[in-house]
């Protein structure tokens, strides 16, 4: 599908704040949308890999802040929303987050809060004066990251599972909420990915979607949508389970992640 390069500058610009874009779908979204003509300010953990991006970012004849900080910290959260605070943000691409694999018990659980800390906290505490502005303004869009994973329980992957499911039901109650106000609201849903993501959660994956893709199809679908599922293996495992029972769809997907962490086994 393709974007109008110029509707989307309108609606969207004229800059975009894009979270996790050191590396992954939030690196391949922060190219793609610098492509669309909008300004793209960058936040990652990793100053260097985020300054490369952002002169990456920089061909395409936008303005680039790249803003190393580490959205699980109290700190690292105050300095993004003091970098913004002053910025006309049309777009919220929320892509940082981590997951882990295994059983619940067996996980360190500093870990497992921190993770809550990244992928809901630090996410709503972005969205929530970025709408504030969007709906003043009457338009603008947030991109919230979910996750094949986000509508049921998923044994070995429970937090991760639970946190994922927390971002797309905010999603989709935001879209409604904010869809008078002139504001859209997405909630991508992809399958597996290669990104760091499965090398921190020690999985092995196969059949993994590339990360252009990804984003490449989320944009699109900004605007269009309120939840899109990015990928083949989404659309497959999402659609082939949706008539299933919850029960048994968290049984399946249990096995699945099971799969994948099966080689620490020996």
């Amino acid at each position: 599908m393709k974007i109008d390069k110029a509707k989307f500058l309108r609606k969207y610009g004229p800059w975009a704040l894009v979270t996790g874009a050191s590396d992954g779908i939030g690196a391949a979204a922060a190219d793609q949308i610098a492509e669309l003509g909008l300004n793209v300010l960058l936040v990652g953990r990793h100053q260097e890999r985020l300054e490369k991006r952002a002169k990456a970012c920089a061909v395409h004849g936008v303005d680039t802040r790249a803003i190393a900080a580490d959205l699980g910290t109290p700190d690292g959260l105050r300095n993004i929303i003091a970098a913004i605070e002053n910025v006309e943000v049309g777009l919220y691409f929320g892509s940082a987050g981590f997951g882990s694999a295994g059983a619940f018990c067996d996980l360190p659980i500093d870990e497992e809060l921190a993770m809550i800390d990244v992928n809901c906290r630090a996410l709503t505490a972005l969205a929530y004066p970025l709408a504030q502005q969007m709906r003043t303004r009457g338009r603008g869009g947030l991109i919230l990251m979910s996750s094949i994973v986000a509508f049921q329980g998923v044994p070995h992957s429970a937090n991760y599972a639970a946190t994922k499911a927390y971002v797309q039901t905010l999603a989709e109650g935001l879209a409604l909420e904010l869809e008078p106000d002139g504001v859209d609201v997405l909630a991508s849903a992809p399958g597996p990915v290669e990104t760091g993501f499965a090398r921190r959660a020690d999985m092995a994956m196969s059949g993994a979607a590339v990360p252009a893709t990804i984003a490449r199809k989320t944009l699109a679908a900004l605007g269009r949508h309120r939840t899109v599922r990015p990928g083949t293996q989404s659309k497959l495992l999402g659609y082939g389970l949706a008539t299933l029972p919850r029960a048994l769809r968290s049984r399946i997907l249990g096995q699945v992640m099971r799969g994948m962490t099966k080689h620490r086994d020996g």
